[in-house]
């Protein structure tokens, strides 16, 4: 684990024993999708080692508007094109949200905004 990685593991540790998480599933989504916070999306991605930043919450937050919409967690196609209407070009790529969110960027959005698991996501 790299220096940035286990830093941002004590931090989540340290909030994790402030702040209990609510039910998470199996998969380690919440059950109750009303019991998302910021402070629970910063601490989701804390266990994943990703420290929430402005850019990230922006994309969190327009992905729980996506939902409270269609009522569907999106694949990624669905989600770089919705975010398309709302961000700058340079901020809704694949590739850019696989920088900040990592391999599986729909899957983890997902998780850190409180939302289901997409349907067509391992």
């Amino acid at each position: 684990m790299s220096v940035a990685g286990e830093i941002a593991s004590e931090i989540a540790d340290e909030i994790m024993n402030k702040m209990a998480l609510p039910e998470l599933d199996p998969e380690g989504f919440l059950v109750d999708l009303n019991s998302w916070t910021p402070e629970i999306a910063k601490l989701l991605a804390a266990q994943d080692a990703i420290t929430l930043t402005t850019e990230h919450l922006d994309i969190i937050l327009l992905l729980r508007e996506f939902y409270q919409t269609f009522q569907l967690s999106p694949a990624m196609r669905p989600l770089t094109k919705y975010l398309r209407q709302h961000l700058a070009v340079e901020k809704t790529s694949s590739i850019y949200l696989m920088q900040l969110f990592g391999q599986s960027p729909a899957k983890a959005l997902a998780r850190y905004a409180g939302l289901p698991k997409p349907d067509n996501c391992l």
